[in-house]
């Protein structure tokens, strides 16, 4: 039997669900103000000339706003978009809520955020469709909020099933759909694949998972390095990974792929503050209280080749990640297609009693 079909014979007893709560932020904001119901509303703080949104609405959607966008170009295009600032304390309560009605119906499962988790039901006879609409009934009766499933046989299909039927459905890829529902799904579907990645498979007319099939491991590796050998199995909706029980997190950070090459120290030093921006926000919006260890800085050449340089016992600040900057782009001197900063946590035996140790200085 080949390996494939191996994958697949195991992924018959597995049943995964991806719960991914709808413009969650922003939905709490406005379950809490009901006279912003109807209008284009974005969370973000209220810093308008740096700030970054968490997140909006579908009717700011509408206007071609999204999370990550800069405020002030978001009031550009919709001048009056509400935008409220951010209480994670609220998030995280709401969160919380939401995670116990999951763990009645299984204690397998690993949040990602306070907004999304995969849930592994396989031990459950019931319907895995029946138990992600009860679920998602009991939330919205429970907190007033809708979210989204995605279930299937594994999390890299439950992920993308999630966004199928957004906002307020479920979507389902039972084992003897995988192939079809493969065939046609754009490769920007799969983690990993971003814009350059997407242009990079473009030049050689890859634009499907099906086209992507047709590339041997060989060929996908020249383009992408040891991650082709991931994209082999990914676009054949392979994915061994399993949902594992209590799994901590070891490590918060954020990255950004540019459209355009970073060419110089200063280029990249100038994408570090919104970065920065971002890192802050996981933080909060992951809810972490472990002590920190490490900071670290990733780094993506035009050519593919990457670097990491971290170091321990400092704050994940400005100057620090500066520092860390100039350390590993110095390495290659090379322009610069991606870039990534992050922190690592202690362990969580010698962390039990620690408040979390850090401070988000911007200068």
């Amino acid at each position: 039997m080949t390996k494939q079909l191996r994958v697949m014979a195991s992924e018959r007893i597995r049943k995964i669900i991806h719960l991914d709560m709808d413009c969650f932020f922003a939905a709490i904001e406005i379950r809490n103000n009901p006279s912003f119901r109807g209008q284009p509303v974005a969370v973000g703080g209220t810093d308008h000339r740096r700030g970054v949104l968490t997140t909006c609405n579908y009717e700011a959607g509408e206007f071609g706003i999204h999370s990550a966008m800069p405020i002030f170009m978001a009031l550009e295009k919709c001048p009056h978009l509400i935008i409220t600032p951010i209480h994670f304390d609220d998030y995280r309560q709401e969160s919380m809520r939401i995670r116990e009605l999951m763990t009645s119906y299984s204690d397998i499962l690993v949040p990602l955020s306070l907004d999304e988790a995969y849930i592994d039901v396989s031990h459950i006879p019931e319907n895995p469709s029946k138990i992600a609409s009860q679920l998602r009934k009991k939330i919205y009766q429970t907190t007033g909020l809708h979210a989204s499933a995605g279930i299937a046989p594994n999390k890299l299909l439950a992920k993308i099933a999630s966004d199928w039927n957004k906002p307020n459905g479920q979507f389902e890829v039972k084992v003897d759909q995988i192939a079809a529902f493969m065939e046609n799904l754009s490769v920007k579907k799969i983690w990993g694949i971003g814009k350059v990645a997407s242009e990079r498979l473009e030049k050689v007319k890859v634009t499907t998972c099906g086209q992507m099939q047709q590339l041997s491991p060989n060929r996908l590796q020249s383009l992408f390095g040891k991650f082709g050998k991931e994209l082999y199995h990914l676009c054949r909706g392979i994915d061994e990974r399993s949902v594992k029980k209590n799994q901590i997190r070891k490590s918060i950070s954020t990255e950004h792929t540019f459209s355009q090459n970073l060419k110089t120290l200063e280029d990249c030093s100038n994408k570090l503050l919104f970065l920065l921006d971002d890192l802050e926000e996981n933080l909060g919006k992951h809810a972490e209280s472990r002590r920190i260890t490490k900071v670290f800085i990733k780094i993506k050449f035009s050519d593919f080749s990457r670097t990491t340089v971290e170091r321990t016992g400092l704050n994940p600040s400005l100057k620090t990640y500066r520092e860390l900057l100039q350390e590993g782009f110095g390495r290659k001197g090379q322009p610069v297609r991606l870039l990534g900063i992050g922190v690592r946590f202690a362990e969580e035996s010698a962390d039990r009693n620690q408040q979390l140790e850090f401070d988000l200085h911007l200068h």
